[in-house]
């Protein structure tokens, strides 16, 4: 499957279903009272990150996904089934956006998050039996569920990152320290997606990112680098990898470095380990030259190994590096709570029945006003226009609420239009 780490896609849940106008027919009773049921609430869309997944290709095709909607109320008091959910499962690190506000960050295994909510079932008339309406002629519409346009993005969450130039063996080494099998060959850009690997060392599992090839330019959209530098946010620790036979090793230590600091990853709290691999194409005294000299120019203290995945020299002390490092970060940080950012979630007080009963008026016209207010909202996008009692019921819930006594305040007269809800009402005071 083809590595994708950014999609957009469009989720709608499903729509409550509307309420029942019933009434009972019972042997020997002529005019039964009302059993109309209630409408059943809309399926939620839930995105579910799970370890099973590494990539968001699934969606690549699949650009809308919808949720179950309700069933309708029926006869005898019977309830709408509810609508079924739609679970979307997506790779741990998925981030999830709707109009550029971060919704909700999925960094453990198996969480879950409802990001749109079904809609409510309307009222059957059952329910609307009184001391002064014996016989309700009328039900509730079901609400819409949630739609939303999303952006998914991926950022892999790795204990080590393996970062460096093209070519300079990142592929091979991931492949010699663990279970990966990335393709290698003699050429720049071999890896053009993050190939994971599993270390097992110590009776430990340290999961291995293999960041694709950075070059100078990465951060401004050059090469392969702008595409997966996300993923060396969220790693433990860098596994800085250095071809110690290239014309200068340092600059191209630099040149890296300039890269992750210009896209604004925090390198002054991320561990670091120097790898200087291809050793056995130098001599033991060149080697030595050049390590040295990475010492001596280092602003910073870090580890620097000598290595090569081609004779296998130095893998074992590499793995052990690894090993203290993450366990150190892990001492500071433990891995069962993952520093999350910041996380907006989703308001969903529209879809509930416990929303505020303030509402806004603002005049458009003469004699036509608009009126916001999601508690209105609901009350008219439940009413069935085609029904009359259902319409003087919604009259005397805005006389209820409030609105009439609002709109007098300004300067409404008889035969008012107002605009709520997608819908035009006139009001005759």
């Amino acid at each position: 499957m083809n590595f994708v780490d950014q999609v957009k896609i469009t989720v709608q849940a499903g729509d409550g279903g509307d309420g029942s106008i019933s009434f009972r027919h019972e042997k020997f009773i002529a005019k039964g009272g009302p059993d109309g049921g209630d409408g059943g609430d809309g399926g939620d869309i839930i995105f579910e990150a799970s370890a099973n997944q590494d990539t968001l290709a699934n969606f690549r095709y699949k650009k809308i996904i919808k949720a179950e909607n309700g069933d309708r109320g029926s006869f005898n008091n019977r309830h709408g089934k509810r609508g079924k959910d739609q679970i979307i499962l997506v790779p741990i690190g998925t981030l999830i956006y709707n109009q550029d506000q971060l919704l909700v960050d999925l960094v453990q295994n198996h969480q879950r998050e409802i990001i749109a909510k079904g809609g409510q079932g309307g009222f059957g008339n059952a329910h609307f039996i009184s001391s002064t309406r014996q016989a309700p002629k009328f039900a509730e519409k079901g609400l819409k569920g949630q739609k939303l346009e999303l952006k998914l993005e991926l950022k892999m969450i790795a204990d080590v990152g393996l970062i460096g130039l093209p070519n300079v063996g990142k592929s091979s080494l991931i492949s010699r320290i663990s279970q990966a099998r990335p393709k290698i060959a003699d050429y720049s850009f071999t890896t053009l997606k993050p190939s994971l690997g599993m270390l097992d060392f110590r009776g430990q599992a340290i999961l291995i990112a293999d960041i694709p090839g950075l070059i100078a330019g990465a951060s401004s959209g050059k090469g392969l680098g702008f595409d997966f530098l996300r993923h060396i946010e969220r790693t433990k620790i860098l596994v800085h990898v250095i071809d110690i036979s290239s014309s200068d090793p340092f600059e191209d230590y630099l040149t890296i470095r300039h890269e992750l600091e210009t896209y604004q990853i925090d390198l002054k709290i991320k561990p670091e380990i120097i790898v200087l691999n291809k050793v056995d194409l130098l001599s033991q005294t060149e080697v030595e030259r050049i390590t040295n000299d990475f010492k001596k120019k280092l602003k910073i203290k870090t580890s620097i190994l000598k290595i090569s995945t081609q004779s296998l020299f130095g893998l074992d002390d590499l793995k052990d590096l690894i090993y203290r490092e993450v366990n150190k970060v892990n001492q500071l940080q433990p891995k069962n709570e993952i520093d999350q950012e910041t996380v907006k979630v989703i308001n969903f007080d529209h879809l509930s029945s416990k929303i505020s009963r303030k509402f806004v008026v603002s005049k458009i016209a003469d004699n036509k006003f608009k009126v916001i207010g999601q508690d209105l909202e609901n009350l008219v996008n439940k009413t069935d226009f085609n029904n009359s009692e259902a319409i003087n019921r919604l009259h005397n819930l805005l006389i209820k609420r409030g609105l009439v006594n609002e709109l007098k305040k300004q300067g409404a007269k008889d035969d008012c239009l107002v605009y709520l809800a997608d819908h035009k009402i006139d009001f005759l005071f």
